[in-house]
């Protein structure tokens, strides 16, 4: 007898996981995938494919009822982003609005559907922003939000384990560590034209920290993992290769993966905090020479999971995307 489908609702799918989800989930022959987007001009599996539909926004006002008819599982990638350059009055209050009210909101509305599982993409950013050497973060330490993208997720966790409680809707929060793979943005893709540019980078220096990060391949994979497993249900997890780099490793390993010589400067770490505190961004030192570690033991013992892919081979994959796109 064959497996029954499982009826998906992907929320955030024109983002950089959600699609990647998307793609990876359609690949299964027992899965009936639903992608929520945020404007008509976001096609994810078509143009003239029902399975995409269109919700504008994410609040507390939100109307999901077209897009859970029928769904099983909901993966909630959607949500607003932590930001570099914040733009808005109110921070907290953005970040609650649509990373609190509007996933209550659609949570609420999946246990009235008869939604079975409802798993959130949440954040490393939960347990806090930067690890002792030696002291990964664990999924079920006590979580310390920095940050009002943190805190807000948390919040989002919070607010959907109470409603578990009494409801059949089972809750499963997987927490991803930094996200890489083909078609990356943001300072990962900057990183990379600055390796294959031949620009002399400062940070050859910085190699007794220590850096989590999760390739996209195993980031849906863990995903998948959590929709079906009957051990999953109520769990935290963190999301990570299982392998931890220092800064100057990492940048050694992309320019390889680019077939480019890494032009490390061994810049000493107290230079770098100096020149970060004079651009108003000290931050950014943290960042590039402390450590952020996330121990993925959980994912082992609780569903028998393992990375499906190496770090060298994702980089690998990522880099063969950059080129096509250069």
């Amino acid at each position: 007898m064959s497996n029954p489908s499982i009826r998906v609702l992907v929320t955030g799918a024109s983002g950089f996981v959600g699609g990647a989800l998307c793609a990876h989930l359609r690949s299964h022959p027992n899965m009936r995938v639903r992608a929520a987007v945020r404007t008509a001009t976001h096609q994810v599996l078509g143009t003239d494919d029902p399975a995409q539909v269109l919700v504008s926004a994410l609040d507390a006002g939100t109307d999901w009822t077209d897009a859970l008819d029928g769904i099983d599982v909901v993966v909630h990638c959607a949500a607003r982003v932590h930001v570099m350059k914040e733009s808005v009055r109110d921070p907290m209050a953005e970040f609650r609005r649509v990373n609190v009210e509007g996933t209550l909101q659609l949570a609420r509305q999946a246990q009235a559907a008869g939604v079975k599982r409802f798993v959130l993409v949440s954040s490393i950013k939960v347990n806090g922003e930067s690890t002792l050497p030696g002291r990964p973060f664990l999924a079920d330490d006590l979580p310390h939000p920095a940050d009002p993208y943190g805190l807000s997720k948390l919040e989002a966790e919070q607010g959907l384990l109470r409603l578990a409680k009494d409801d059949a809707m089972e809750v499963v929060i997987v927490r991803p560590v930094l996200v890489y793979g083909p078609g990356v943005k943001a300072n990962f893709l900057a990183m990379m034209r600055w390796l294959d540019r031949g620009i002399p980078v400062p940070l050859g220096a910085i190699v007794h920290n220590r850096r989590s990060m999760v390739a996209i391949a195993n980031l849906v994979d863990l995903l998948t993992t959590c929709m079906v497993h009957p051990a999953a249900a109520g769990q935290v997890f963190l999301a990570a290769d299982g392998e931890d780099l220092s800064t100057t490793e990492l940048l050694r390993r992309v320019a390889k993966a680019l077939d480019r010589p890494a032009r490390l400067l061994p810049l000493p770490y107290t230079w770098l905090e100096a020149a970060a505190r004079m651009l108003g961004r000290p931050g950014v030192a943290q960042r590039l020479c402390g450590s952020l570690q996330a121990d993925i033991t959980k994912n082992r013992t609780v569903l028998g999971w393992s990375p499906t892919i190496s770090v060298d081979a994702a980089l690998a994959r990522t880099a063969a995307h950059y080129r096509r796109d250069t």
